[in-house]
């Protein structure tokens, strides 16, 4: 991978599993890496475990709770108010399989942690990425999805899951809207003339606390199969680390879906142009921006 000095780099969910993979090796690689998060103690404890590691690295900690459209708000503000650049934003942080429940603004947990949190979070930084982009080395977006995604269905009329309730449904949704969600930033920025790209990945079936939310017996099976023939937070984040650190071949725009370390082709419904923009103008108007 490309050495990144100089280059900031925000990974949610950056204090353990994937995101602490993929914060540590950006910052073996020079970047400045800001790891948002919801657990203060977590976090500082992964900044002093990747310190310890790399005497050299700079890496820090920043309060962000993707359930709380104000705490979104006050990271994005607070990053903002330093004036530095933003080269790539990961946004990693996630749930699965939860119960049903809300959040503070009375989303349904998958499509406002997984989904809304980061729509609004990549908004808010959006400029940041526009400024910090250039000609040969544009700013990334990546949006940490799942193969779940094509089995996924977006109901326009009921996102927020309020007629009826699947946990497994809801999470499909919400990986499925990820998608459609990089694509249509991804057509944008290329449309406007913008050097930002943006990517969904999937870093496969990962060995992670992710699955803590699986019924007893069920967690108990997977936890056993988990270490036969599940990838490792290392080898998840490689992907990750491939869609945000590669250089694109000469005329390449970047974007699209990557899976096993390069992009590959999804289920159509993915490319659908008009549900590409539905689901943007939807969630504008759930979040509340223009």
């Amino acid at each position: 991978m490309p050495r990144q000095d100089g280059k900031v780099v925000i990974v949610t969910g950056g204090s353990r599993g994937i995101g602490y993979e993929v914060a540590r090796h950006m910052a073996t690689l020079g970047a400045h890496v800001i790891i948002g998060g919801r657990e203060e103690q977590e976090g500082l404890a992964a900044v002093r475990k990747i310190c310890e590691q790399y005497k050299e690295a700079k890496v820090e900690f920043q309060k962000l709770d993707l359930a709380s459209l104000q705490s979104v708000r006050d990271f994005a503000q607070s990053f903002k108010d330093r004036d530095l650049p933003l080269n790539i934003l990961v946004n990693n942080a996630g749930v699965m399989l939860v119960a049903e429940g809300r959040t503070a603004e009375g989303f349904e947990q998958h499509l406002g942690v997984n989904y809304l949190g980061h729509f609004l979070l990549t908004w808010l930084l959006l400029d940041k990425l526009k400024d910090s982009g250039k000609r040969g080395s544009v700013s990334r977006v990546i949006n940490v999805s799942s193969s779940a995604h094509r089995i996924g269905e977006i109901r326009l009329n009921d996102l927020n899951s309020c007629e009826w309730y699947s946990p497994h449904a809801a999470y499909c949704q919400s990986k499925l809207a990820q998608l459609l969600f990089s694509a249509h930033l991804h057509q944008e920025m290329q449309r406007g003339g913008f050097p930002v790209s943006s990517c969904a990945v999937d870093p496969g079936m990962v060995d992670t606390a992710l699955y803590c939310h699986l019924w007893t017996p069920l967690r108990l099976a997977q936890s056993l199969i988990a270490r036969l023939l599940f990838r490792t937070p290392a080898e998840g984040a490689a992907t990750v680390l491939s869609a945000a650190l590669l250089p694109a071949p000469e005329g390449d725009s970047g974007g699209g879906y990557w899976a096993d370390g390069h992009r590959e082709w999804t289920t159509p419904l993915t490319f659908d142009p008009q549900l590409q923009l539905s689901l943007w103008e939807v969630s504008l108007q759930l979040l509340g921006v223009q």
